[in-house]
């Protein structure tokens, strides 16, 4: 139904926010963490978490949702693109921080900042898992279809644009899952 695709992208974020409380602990015992690691885990927030997956319930879930008859300015909808502008806030600064770790200097922001991601995630995509998602699945049911191909073009459409596919993005999230001992 309408949600599978979205459902999926939400297990494959969660490997991922695992992996960065790893990397929070790895950092809080005063190891280093490779740039590599870092920058993967950048790159999967910034183009898979944000320009993919939020594009998908942005650009065809909640305008459909939207369209059968669900506030657009308050509600779930509004709370949730809330939390996605909330997400890339935090996104920014996390890129920031972990690129002055990189650059040698301190770990504490780069700490705080994961931190806050791996808290604000957990709570969005359960918000999303557990509330938006029973509705959608309730309210769509007549156009799922429409918005399963929707949802389908949009994933290929922005994972392109970034010069990835789907299984680039749950390689790198098994790979870092195995580097850190989180999966």
């Amino acid at each position: 139904m309408s949600t599978v695709s979205l459902q999926k992208d939400h297990d494959l974020i969660t490997k991922v926010v695992k992996s960065m409380e790893a990397t929070t602990s790895l950092l809080e015992e005063g190891k280093e963490v490779p740039g590599t690691i870092l920058m993967q885990v950048i790159d999967f927030s910034t183009n898979f978490t944000d320009i993919c997956h939020h594009s998908k319930e942005e650009d065809s879930l909640f305008p459909a949702l939207v369209g059968a008859g669900m506030e657009a300015e308050e509600g779930p909808v509004a709370m949730m693109l809330q939390d996605h502008e909330k997400t890339r806030e935090i996104g920014a600064r996390m890129e920031a921080s972990a690129r002055v770790y990189l650059a040698g200097g301190g770990s504490k922001d780069l700490v705080a900042d994961l931190k806050e991601y791996v808290q604000h995630m957990t709570e969005h995509l359960w918000k999303e898992s557990n509330r938006l998602f029973p509705m959608a699945e309730a309210r769509l049911q007549h156009m799922a279809r429409k918005v399963d191909a929707e949802v389908h073009e949009i994933e290929d459409a922005k994972l392109r644009g970034v010069k990835k596919d789907r299984a680039h993005y749950e390689k790198l999230a098994d790979d870092l899952a195995g580097h850190l001992g989180s999966g």
